[in-house]
């Protein structure tokens, strides 16, 4: 289960944010997660729920999964969301976008003094 890997990659990754940010609570991590990237966010939000139980720097926190589609790109030119075979030339499309798992956003709260 792959899943429990990149909840815990987005973990720690929030974790050092914070840190080196002082900050005093992590609110939300968004996160873009690609179709073709063969992950269930479902999962992995309720593993990262899971991840964050014990840690109080997360007392409030929420993980946001936006979903992406697949685009691709061919070398005659065409781009689109055909994955397999190019439309225009039958060839097999370079996939540009959907296959990726990138935090994109860590909002904390930090003290004002």
């Amino acid at each position: 289960m792959h899943e429990y890997s990149i909840a815990y990659d987005i973990y720690t990754t929030a974790r050092r944010a914070a840190i080196e940010n002082n900050a005093k609570e992590i609110t939300c991590i968004s996160v873009d997660v690609g179709r073709m990237a063969m992950v269930n966010p479902e999962q992995v939000e309720f593993l990262f729920n899971v991840i964050i139980e014990e840690d109080p720097l997360f007392s409030g926190a929420r993980l946001v999964c936006r979903d992406i589609e697949a685009r691709t790109r061919c070398s005659c030119g065409y781009e689109g969301s055909e994955r397999f075979v190019c439309p225009r030339c039958g060839k097999l499309p370079e996939v540009v976008a959907g296959m990726e798992i990138v935090v994109t956003n860590i909002e904390i709260e930090v003290d004002d003094a």
